[in-house]
């Protein structure tokens, strides 16, 4: 697995993919803090990060898919795939290096926003003036919100040869689950099933862990999401190599 990774982080920065995935998430996002007069926390008064964490989100949408479309749709294209499948390396191994290094050059496009925190805090009035737990929960959320969204880009590209098809299906599933969900729920106003829909949607996940108080069936519930999309591309897989 190890061995894996270390391949997919390496082809990530011996090319244009990963400078690529960061430039455009940080250019993106710190136009939507710093710059635009209807989000920047310049103009809003306010010691707060909440423009950042909720428009980023929308960002990883397609950010992520684009990332993760390669992982195993290039390898299928190319025949590599077949060539791993025919070595002594377990699904497992195969599935969860990829998942580990598409999920890392994530975080690692993520961490550098934690600048964002610093700014502001010295920038309070008084210094410091901003609630930190609503903040860190907000950075847990987002960590385990682009997981779940590394998963279901990893089963989608597992699906067909086609990179096009797997980013396609990757937005799709990843806008099922973060809008579809919560919009399904509105639509039914009330009820077992629209407070199902609600509480299985991501945005609502997401949000709970933005205030600060991380609570255990939130992280249960994307970790869960993650190993079920994952144990989708396990069978995909195993389907592949009979």
């Amino acid at each position: 697995m190890f061995t894996i990774f270390q391949k997919e982080i390496g082809s990530f920065f011996n090319s244009l993919v990963a400078y690529m995935v960061m430039a455009v998430f940080l250019i993106a996002v710190g136009l939507i803090v710093w710059v635009f007069p209807d989000s920047n926390v310049l103009d809003y008064g306010y010691a707060d990060l909440g423009s950042f964490f909720s428009l980023a989100p929308y960002v990883l949408l397609f950010l992520i898919p684009a990332i993760t479309m390669r992982s195993l749709a290039e390898e299928s294209r190319t025949g590599t795939l077949e060539l791993l499948l025919t070595k002594p390396i377990r699904n497992w191994e195969l599935i969860l290096g990829k998942f580990f290094a598409n999920w890392v050059l994530v975080l690692l496009t993520i961490l550098p926003t934690f600048l964002y925190y610093f700014s502001i805090y010295k920038l309070g009035n008084p210094v410091g003036n901003i609630d930190s737990a609503a903040v860190f929960g907000s950075y847990i959320g987002l960590f385990l919100f682009s997981g779940v969204l590394v998963s279901m880009g990893i089963w989608a590209s597992s699906l067909n040869e086609n990179q096009v098809i797997a980013f396609i299906v990757g937005v799709f599933l990843a806008f099922i689950w973060y809008i579809g969900f919560g919009s399904i729920s509105s639509l039914l106003e009330s009820g077992f099933a629209a407070e199902v829909f609600s509480w299985t949607a991501l945005d609502e996940q997401y949000r709970s862990l933005g205030k600060g108080l991380i609570d255990s069936r939130n992280v249960i519930y994307l970790i869960s999401l993650m190993v079920f999309f994952l144990y989708l591309t396990y069978w995909r897989v195993e389907a592949l190599r009979r």
